[in-house]
């Protein structure tokens, strides 16, 4: 049974590439935080996997959890991952984000150096780039301490690759979105936002950039990306995107669209909610390496994703009023 440990387990693509890898027969661990609180995004598998406590900036914890989880592959997935708050902390960000990977990776090296580890990269590494659609080769130009981050852990990896030999790659992941996401989240507050309307809980979604546009895929395609990536026999960095480019528009209209409404009507362009100079515009990937060399295609295109995101919301608040008029019925 092939053992695997991933960081960041309780989050959106932890969560799914924990069910993915247990399905494919892996004993699968996670890395959590000290004192960590129980994850929501774990409740169907907690008594599948197993947690072991540690601090990403601490290599005594670190090599102490490698000897405990005994992996074979290491999905580093753990970092702040909703950039704009990366402007509010770009110390923890890179902390966590860069010099985490980087301390990972060395612990690694010393407990056991045939680890397969994969870093979860990020199109934010590129900025605001020259070319369009961006491969494994443009220049990366990071704008966001989010993007400077996720770059030296790119960097990281392919120099501990290099220089030591480690089976050691990066997935260059665009946005992908899934009902695991925070409200914070534009796709998911977009989704919650026509949900609520549409059952009459809210009156008005309110946005900001409705021309901002974004390469959106689902999260559960992407994370079966980085598994294929650590089944190869060379390590290599892969970009995983949809390789199309939507705007926010198409994503209310779209999300409104299916439960029948006119987004006219109840959406609000606030432009303080927009980003300005942070904005990066330029930003969609193409696929065809992952596509050649991993087999990886999505099967979930941009329409069925906000569809999938706008229906768990009404499950999510249909769930909610049922038990709040069980709740009533009882007192």
């Amino acid at each position: 049974m092939t053992r695997a440990l991933i960081t960041g387990i309780g989050g959106q693509d932890g969560s799914f590439l924990a069910e993915l890898l247990l399905d494919a027969g892996y004993a699968v661990s996670g890395l959590v935080r000290p004192g960590a609180l129980p994850y929501e995004n774990l409740a169907a598998i907690e008594n599948r996997i197993e947690l072991h406590e540690a601090d990403l900036l601490n290599q005594t914890s670190l090599a102490q959890a490698l000897r405990a989880a005994r992996p074979a592959e290491v999905y580093n997935l753990a970092a702040p991952s909703f950039v704009p708050a990366s402007w509010e902390q770009p110390v923890q960000t890179a902390e966590f984000a860069a010099v985490g990977a980087t301390s990972l990776l060395e612990a690694i090296r010393v407990v056991d150096p045939t680890i397969r580890f994969y870093q979860a990269s990020s199109s934010e590494i590129f900025g605001e780039p020259a070319e369009m659609p961006q491969t494994e080769e443009t220049p990366l130009a990071p704008l966001t301490p989010y993007g400077v981050a996720k770059a030296y852990a790119h960097f990281s990896a392919r120099s501990y690759r290099q220089r030591y030999g480690l089976y050691a790659c990066s997935g260059i992941l665009y946005n992908h979105e899934s009902h695991r996401r925070p409200l914070e989240f534009l796709p998911r507050k977009v989704a919650h936002g026509a949900a609520a309307i549409s059952l009459g809980l809210e009156q008005e979604l309110v946005l900001g950039d409705l021309d901002a546009r974004r390469d959106w895929g689902y999260a559960g395609d992407y994370v079966r990306a980085m598994w294929l990536m650590l089944q190869q026999d060379e390590p290599e960095d892969y970009v995983v995107a949809s390789g199309e480019s939507h705007s926010v528009r198409e994503l209310v209209q779209s999300a409104f669209a299916h439960v029948g409404l006119d987004w006219q009507q109840h959406v609000r362009v606030d432009p303080a909610l927009q980003r300005g100079a942070a904005e990066l515009h330029r930003l969609i990937g193409n696929p065809a390496k992952a596509r050649a060399q991993l087999g990886w295609e999505a099967e979930v295109d941009f329409t069925r994703l906000v569809h999938l995101l706008v229906d768990a919301d009404l499950e999510r608040l249909h769930a909610r009023s049922d038990e709040a008029a069980t709740t009533m019925k009882r007192r």
